[in-house]
């Protein structure tokens, strides 16, 4: 009798320890997009969708993440807002304005992942030469608010235009970047500023003269929300490491990385991407894990002069080493 008793007990702890288990395991939500320059997370997102999770096999056995896609980095910020996403890679014009709007309350970003990878085109056989040749022109960007949106809004006041949301002496127009290439085409706009992969789209399908490339840009950062980094820094501290482990491997591994990237993306997008067209665009970006203080004060300084960042403008905060 004391042997029978002696087994239900065994048997009852152990399925209470299979759902304390299953209790204790921690749902991670992780953001990209489905573009180049979030390499970092489209070529995790890949691994974890093979059952190999670059993160996962990090953070060990008791921690899944649950990967979303969007589409526009506003929209991503919301989502941390909104408390359905933990992390996201995301530009720095949204993680920037989103820090300031919460005053500086809701996001932190543990990591650098991508810079560079921007920039102004022209058709090739354009009449535009030089900055003060814009002057009534009509530029293309891929949101409004978005990095290039500022970008390119404070790099048109510098030139000494004056420019507004709905026009001034050059207009702004944000369009979707897939849209961007027929309107280019058809000679709704005279020129695009944009990041890869889309730069090199224009070069190639729409014979785009490239004016200005954009180096000295943060394309893509890791962002927290302040929340999880507070509750949960030693996952925080392991990811961030994950993500600067990735990196790395990234830039000693590019055409196998381009591989994962572009079988992914036609996961993600349903589209295809031209191998020699990612490995063009590739060698643009700056894939990183820095997050350089002179490339913060400059976006800053640019999303001030665009009209975007208005009122305090504090980032003290913005960057946590977990």
């Amino acid at each position: 009798m004391k042997t029978k008793l002696l087994l239900i007990l065994t048997v009852a702890s152990a399925c209470l320890a299979e759902v304390g288990f299953a209790e204790d395991k921690t749902t991670i939500r992780f953001g990209h997009f489905p573009n180049i320059t979030h390499a970092q997370g489209v070529i995790a997102h890949a691994r974890s969708r093979e059952g190999k999770g670059w993160f996962e096999e990090r953070l060990g056995p008791n921690v899944q993440i649950q990967w979303f896609t969007y589409n526009a980095g506003p929209s991503a910020m919301e989502g941390m807002f909104a408390g359905s996403l933990d992390l996201t890679y995301v530009g720095q014009g949204p993680a920037l304005n989103a820090h300031f709007k919460s005053n500086g309350e809701e996001v932190r970003v543990i990591s650098g992942a991508a810079n560079a990878g921007a920039a102004l085109v022209v058709k090739a056989d354009s009449p535009i030469k030089t900055p003060t040749d814009f002057r009534g022109k009509k530029i293309a960007t891929p949101q409004l608010g978005n990095t290039q949106d500022i970008s390119c809004r404070a790099w048109l006041k510098a030139q000494g235009f004056k420019v507004t949301q709905t026009g001034g002496d050059v207009l702004v127009l944000p369009t979707a970047n897939p849209d961007q290439l027929a309107l280019f085409q058809k000679g709704g706009v005279d020129a695009v500023w944009t990041v890869e992969p889309w730069v090199t789209r224009l070069e190639r399908d729409a014979k785009a003269r490239v004016f200005l490339e954009d180096k000295n840009v943060i394309t893509t950062w890791l962002v927290s929300s302040a929340k999880f980094l507070n509750t949960r820094r030693e996952l925080a501290k392991k990811i961030a490491a994950a993500n600067l482990e990735l990196t790395d491997w990234i830039q000693k591994n590019p055409e196998e990385a381009q591989k994962i990237l572009i079988t992914e993306l036609k996961a993600e997008t349903k589209a295809d991407f031209a191998p020699d067209a990612v490995a063009q665009a590739w060698k643009r970006i700056n894939f990183t894990s820095d997050v350089p203080r002179e490339l913060i004060t400059k976006a800053v300084q640019d999303g001030k002069d665009a009209g975007f960042f208005k009122g305090a403008t504090d980032t003290s905060r913005l960057i946590e080493n977990p």
